[in-house]
């Protein structure tokens, strides 16, 4: 991302990555962090609590942010070195954290999407626990699609097949392509979805063409491109990334709008393929509770916030211990409709 300037430059993330040492000048742990001047591309939305601090006279941006940008997906976020103790280098790393922000004299450091493990060293460095919902699908050793569809019940499962064939009933044809597939000129053709994507009301472009270059040639075996086809030219697709055990899914875009071929395009296939792969989970990215008909369980992802002025902090951590209670009984609910077969079914 920085090599194509999706990050640096006047995008509004600059790089500001933090390296943890030993006394010996040994590094022992690193947390990828930029300095922010907005709240795009982060998927945990603060934008509130940047009016509110602004309002009473303060100061929100520039912030420091720990994320993977763009990308609404767990996974590490205070790295540790092999041969290192966790325990000690994740805490030092948080409190280090904390540290440069107040050196810095900003209003506040986040940590989005980062695995539950790492809540209770964040939270003792004084960093706020913030939680919110998304969708996965887990994949229990199924044989294949239809394996599936037998732990839905009977009304779940004819409208999921109804869907499919309707997507598919303009004669559209799909296609994965990975690996040596991923030409220049597929990618030319997935950007322009892409970028239609980014230019509707809600929509934000974030990568540039140089991007999916970069990453067609540098990783193209872990990246898997759902393209529908129809009349001989791709008209849609989504992008996903094949990770050890999970498939995350990221951007989709078309040119000729079909009915239900962004489910299909985007949550069907990713099924079909992990199942077809053995991968344990789709990570099918931010929100949407239309995933769940679709066979994506609620699971609930975590945040860390470090919020520099005390009477702000202490109006956000209230305000954070609501909305956790909200998201808890909102995932029981969910959990509670999903569309898989009951025990009396």
């Amino acid at each position: 991302m920085e090599e194509s300037r999706c990050v640096g430059g006047r995008s509004g993330w600059q790089p500001h990555h933090l390296r943890l040492e030993s006394a010996e000048g040994v590094l022992v742990g690193a947390i990828p962090c930029y300095a922010k001047s907005h709240s795009q591309g982060e998927y945990v939305f603060d934008h509130g609590w940047a009016d509110a601090f602004e309002r009473a006279g303060g100061r929100y941006y520039p912030k420091l942010q720990s994320a993977v940008p763009f990308t609404p997906a767990t996974g590490p976020r205070l790295l540790v070195a092999g041969g290192c103790d966790p325990l000690t280098v994740k805490a030092g790393l948080a409190e280090a954290l904390r540290m440069v922000t107040d050196r810095l004299g900003v209003s506040s450091a986040h940590v989005s999407f980062l695995p539950q493990d790492d809540v209770l060293p964040m939270e003792a460095a004084g960093f706020l626990h913030r939680t919110d919902q998304q969708f996965h699908f887990f994949n229990e050793g199924f044989s294949g699609y239809d394996d599936f569809l037998a732990t839905l019940a009977s009304r779940k499962r004819k409208a999921l097949k109804k869907e499919r064939r309707e997507a598919l009933a303009d004669g559209i044809s799909i296609d994965w392509l990975t690996g040596s597939d991923l030409t220049e000129r597929v990618w030319d053709d997935f950007f322009t979805f892409y970028m239609d994507t980014g230019s509707r009301k809600w929509g934000r472009p974030y990568l540039n063409r140089q991007f999916f270059s970069l990453i067609g040639k540098r990783m193209a075996d872990d990246i898997l491109l759902v393209m529908a086809k129809r009349n001989g030219r791709y008209v849609a697709g989504a992008i996903n990334f094949i990770g050890s055990d999970t498939l995350f899914g990221r951007n989709w875009g078309c040119i000729e709008d079909h009915p239900f071929l962004h489910f299909e395009v985007c949550y069907h296939q990713a099924i079909d393929f992990a199942i077809a792969n053995k991968i344990r989970v789709v990570e099918a990215g931010a929100q949407g509770e239309h995933k769940l008909a679709r066979g994506y369980q609620p699971v609930t992802t975590h945040s860390m916030h470090y919020i520099a002025n005390p009477s702000f902090r202490r109006a956000v951590a209230d305000y954070l211990r609501r909305e956790r209670q909200e998201v808890e009984l909102m995932g029981d609910y969910l959990a509670e409709h999903t569309p898989f077969r009951k025990d009396d079914q």
